[in-house]
């Protein structure tokens, strides 16, 4: 009974340093687990500044493009009777693309040749009959007339000696002028059939409108066929067999083959930037994998207001067979190069585009606030001209709890 009373005594007096030991043990883990941040301050992962060639380039999406395309029309309204192409389909020059019904048109054909070969018959008439027929109305006419003039001076010598009267004589006058006017009539009517004449300017005239009603006409015919009036690739058609189709309205789209140009708008804050046959990389989104090479040809010198940017385009001399019409590309375009550049991301610089950025520097185990100047930019990273030298460590705005003076432990994370 004393023995046991004596180890309750004991228990109960050693009772609060156990609880002493336990708050000391709890003290100490928390101190162990927190301490280093408050004493030595967070981890933070922070970039290098680096050194090495740097290359600024504008990035972009736009278009494939030919330099123009080709509306395809008729000039004649008429019936679509076949369309042996199909949209995509790469055609030859001169290749039918659509075939209208052209019995109408090949009827006013007809009709036309037949209107110049009447009208040849009518010259080769007037040629052949009518001027050789004026020529012997004429002689005939002068033989009259030379009869007639006999016949009043003989008349004219027996009315001297008294045989007839002076009414004969007045007849045989009047025969005179008769014959006289019938000869100038046969003169005008050869003068009018040979070449010059009224007749024979009639003729020739009616020729000249018939062959010219026959061109227009076989024209038309003509246009009852439409072929492709260059080579290139069909990128739009709108007509089918049946169709009635008429003048003004594009029944295909053709891109003609030759050089490929990629259109592309770019933010006008970078128009500085470019300048004409600057090298660019581009690669279409269908196949981002595929690169191939383009060249700034053009700058337009107007900016759209709408946007905000400027269109260029740039020329592919080499293009992929894969390239299509109006296919979507991405272009990097290579604006600057720097040898050995300092390059700090911009992940890390503070007012980046104002005039005085800035940046976390790491001295030790403290931020610093380190003014620096910034060159050339592209990719997330920038040129650092001053106020940094190869292998600073910076931190990144992420830390944002992370101010000037502020402790931290830096863990280096490279870009």
């Amino acid at each position: 009974m004393k023995l046991t009373l004596r180890l309750k005594n004991l228990l109960t007096a050693a009772k609060p340093y156990r609880t002493a030991a336990m708050l000391l043990a709890v003290a100490l883990g928390v101190a162990g687990w927190y301490g280093p941040g408050w004493v030595l301050g967070p981890q933070v992962a922070v970039a290098s500044v680096s050194q090495r060639d740097f290359i600024q380039s504008v990035v972009a999406s736009g278009h494939v493009e030919a330099p123009h395309r080709v509306s395809i029309g008729t000039q004649v309204t008429a019936t679509v009777r076949r369309v042996p192409v199909v949209e995509g389909q790469v055609v030859e020059a001169g290749q039918v693309l659509v075939d209208l019904d052209g019995a109408e048109a090949r009827a006013a054909a007809v009709q036309a040749d037949a209107a110049v070969a009447q009208a040849q018959a009518r010259l080769r008439q007037l040629r052949e009959v009518q001027a050789p027929m004026a020529q012997q109305a004429l002689r005939q006419a002068q033989v009259n007339l030379d009869n007639a003039r006999a016949q009043w001076r003989r008349s004219a010598q027996l009315q001297a000696r008294g045989f007839i009267g002076q009414a004969a004589l007045d007849d045989a006058r009047k025969t005179v002028e008769l014959s006289e006017a019938q000869l100038r009539s046969a003169q005008t009517q050869l003068a009018t059939a040979l070449p010059g004449g009224s007749d024979h300017l009639i003729a020739t005239t009616e020729l000249a409108q018939a062959h010219a009603s026959a061109i227009a006409a076989h024209a038309r015919e003509g246009y009852t066929t439409i072929a492709a009036p260059v080579a290139g690739t069909l990128i739009a058609r709108a007509v089918e067999p049946g169709d009635v189709v008429q003048p003004g309205k594009a029944l295909m789209v053709l891109s003609p083959a030759g050089r490929t140009e990629l259109v592309v708008q770019i933010d006008e804050k970078n128009l500085r930037l470019l300048a004409l046959g600057q090298p660019a990389q581009a690669s279409a989104d269908a196949y981002p994998d595929r690169r191939f090479d383009a060249t700034l040809d053009y700058i337009n010198p107007g900016v759209d207001v709408q946007s905000g940017s400027v269109e260029v385009k740039l020329g592919v001399p080499e293009p992929p067979p894969y390239l299509k019409q109006d296919m979507t590309v991405s272009v990097d375009i290579r604006v600057a190069t720097r040898a050995r550049a300092l390059l700090v991301s911009l992940d890390a610089v503070h007012d980046a585009d104002a005039a005085q950025p800035w940046v976390l520097k790491v001295e030790g185990r403290r931020a610093r606030r380190q003014g620096v100047r910034l060159g050339l930019r592209s990719g997330g990273l920038a040129e650092v001209l001053a106020g940094l030298q190869a292998g600073d460590r910076v931190v990144p705005l992420a830390a944002s709890d992370i101010h000037d003076g502020s402790r931290l432990r830096p863990l280096v994370a490279t870009r």
